[in-house]
């Protein structure tokens, strides 16, 4: 028996999920959740083979939901994207189905699920990384990091983000008081982040220029950037002509 999971903030979307899923004897519906809070601690708790996942809920969007769990499910995903984000979707092997969907397109979606998925029913990690490199610019997270301390889910304003610091397969997200892990590239944050704010100032460095307190020089070649908080940035030749370029010196 699969076990799934509808998520989604509007309360006509699940009871339309709800009643599409009714025919499917072989999937069990154990939960509806309401937003991605409530998603990711009943996913935790209940580890459900496939889940139904809205993209654009507030709060927490549908791939910052799926960012917070150690172990994903199949999913799903329901969503109100245009045509060109639609294309997209259509290269992966995951899913979608676009608000308002009919019994047969549920259907086939049902049925896709159940070829592509391995036995576990553990969606492809690599095919949910592709679908948010498409989706990422329709949504929010150029103004907010969601971060996991623990137990609690903490949502950071990028103001609040001193630097970002490469770290094997993740980043560091420093602020003021303390960092977070995220399973990101810098490359990510470079891209997704404002470049008048945010700066590359070296391979493993994005700096947020609002904390700089000034510049000193490193060795002959090279230079440190000094923050607000006393942390000290290598910057990079290249990294610190982006620098003067943001700064207009």
């Amino acid at each position: 028996m699969i076990k799934a999971i509808i998520i989604d903030d509007e309360p006509l979307a699940r009871m339309v999920v709800k009643e599409y899923l009714a025919a499917h004897k072989n999937i069990e519906l154990v939960a509806e959740c309401g937003d991605g809070f409530e998603a990711v601690k009943t996913i935790q708790l209940l580890n459900p083979n496939l889940i139904f996942l809205d993209i654009q809920m507030p709060k927490i969007n549908g791939f910052e939901t799926l960012e917070l769990l150690e172990k994903k499910p199949g999913v799903i995903f329901t969503t109100a994207f245009d045509e060109y984000a639609l294309k997209a979707f259509e290269q992966n092997a995951v899913d979608y189905l676009l608000k308002p969907f009919s019994n047969e397109r549920f259907d086939k979606a049902i049925t896709k699920f159940i070829d592509t998925q391995n036995v576990s029913g553990t969606a492809s990690s690599k095919n949910v990384e592709d679908l948010e490199n498409i989706t990422r610019k329709h949504l929010d997270e150029a103004h907010r990091i969601v971060v996991k301390n623990g137990s609690n889910i903490l949502i950071l304003p990028v103001d609040d983000v001193v630097y970002i610091e490469a770290y094997d397969d993740y980043v560091k997200i420093f602020n003021k008081e303390t960092f977070y892990l995220k399973k990101k590239t810098m490359g990510y944050y470079e891209e997704i982040l404002n470049p008048a704010q945010f700066v590359r100032v070296h391979r493993s460095f994005i700096l947020n220029v609002n904390y700089i307190t000034r510049i000193e020089p490193l060795d002959k070649n090279n230079q440190l950037a000094v923050l607000k908080t006393g942390a000290k940035i290598p910057l990079s030749k290249t990294g610190f002509g982006r620098l003067k370029d943001v700064l207009k010196i």
